[in-house]
């Protein structure tokens, strides 16, 4: 099974590309805190990579900005690739199935909506 939720908030507006086919991706960074304090009694928080789709993608991109609250739902991917100076990189990234609209942007008179 690879499933996984996260509710986070993005650290930086999602970025909308079309691949030569037409299809719609999209990607933003989510800022989950862990559940359980450090040694030193702060909470840690993970940067995770989150990857959308289609209609999800084009809707992430048009309703949601950098410092909203969402949940997340998706499976795990880890990809390779190799830089250009021929070093080989491995990513690991959630491609979400469902994104979660949680708070409203201080800007936003529609309604937060599910993608």
């Amino acid at each position: 099974m690879n499933h996984i939720a996260l509710i986070g908030r993005l650290t930086r507006d999602p970025e909308l590309r079309y691949t030569p086919n037409g299809v719609a991706v999209s990607n933003f960074d989510l800022a989950v805190d862990r559940p359980v304090p450090n040694q030193q009694g702060e909470r840690e928080t993970d940067f995770i990579r989150i990857i959308a789709w289609n209609k999800l993608a084009e809707n992430v991109a048009n309703y949601v900005k950098k410092g909203r609250l969402v949940g997340v739902e998706g499976r795990l991917q880890i990809r390779s690739y190799e830089t250009q100076d021929g070093q080989k990189r491995r990513v690991a990234e959630v491609v979400a199935s469902q994104v979660q609209f949680l708070d409203r942007g201080r800007d936003d008179s529609a309604a937060a909506g599910n993608g």
